[in-house]
């Protein structure tokens, strides 16, 4: 596929068929994937390959209350967990996870974690969180859907399973002075969105400053 129509047309998608994704298509996946950039060239990624159905319905049962309260907050006109205004809704109500309730199911689930003594965190001084340090592990999972893409397969990045880290550490085993980044869903999809809905570049870009002349 030519890379500006992937990078185009690459939506989230969240269900699929019943159809296997053989082991050697995910290996050629996370080597793909691999090249992504990172700080110092440091590759801080590790992934978990999450094929057993305990474990699985273990991680669902840690992130179910995550959606709750992002879809409560999200409906009460909120931006959930931002570290700038967020109030916790006071009642967090059950919200369904078409995603979530699948995940038995699902073709292909992986866990990445990042090594943080592997990452430059250069904005760890200010009075704000940290998010520099996303430059050197998502390159790595936006390369995994990319790879995916290529094979003809849909997938999508969650995040819901971070919220958890403590809980989930033990189950996966997590390393010490690692970090839960993304839960990555794969699979041949049932539908590929590619008419994606996105700002025009005058919504985000300007001229010299971010409060000079529109671009574009």
């Amino acid at each position: 596929m030519d890379l500006r129509e992937a990078l185009r047309t690459t939506g989230a998608v969240r269900a699929f068929t019943d159809q296997a994704v053989a082991p050697e298509v995910l290996a050629d996946v996370l080597d793909t994937a691999r090249f992504a950039p990172s700080g110092g060239n440091r590759q801080p990624w590790k992934v978990a390959i999450v094929e057993d159905l305990e474990l699985r319905s273990g991680l669902r049962a840690l992130m179910q209350p995550t959606w709750n309260e992002y879809r409560t907050a999200s409906g009460q006109g909120q931006t959930p967990f931002n570290a700038v205004d967020y109030v916790r809704p006071e009642h967090i109500e059950e919200h369904p996870n078409p995603l979530l309730d699948a995940i038995e199911t699902i073709p292909v689930v992986l866990v990445v974690a990042a090594d943080l003594r592997l990452i430059v965190a250069a904005d760890d001084n200010l009075d704000r969180i940290a998010v520099v340090p996303g430059a050197s592990i998502y390159p790595f999972c936006w390369n995994l859907l990319l790879a995916a893409r290529s094979h003809g397969l849909g997938g999508v990045l969650t995040t819901f399973l971070s919220r958890s880290e403590p809980q989930a550490a033990q189950l996966l085993q997590l390393p010490e002075h690692h970090a839960i980044v993304a839960m990555l869903c794969l699979g041949y999809p049932v539908h590929q969105p590619t008419r994606l809905t996105r700002g025009r570049t005058a919504t985000f870009a300007s001229i010299d400053t971010f409060a000079g002349d529109r671009f574009g």
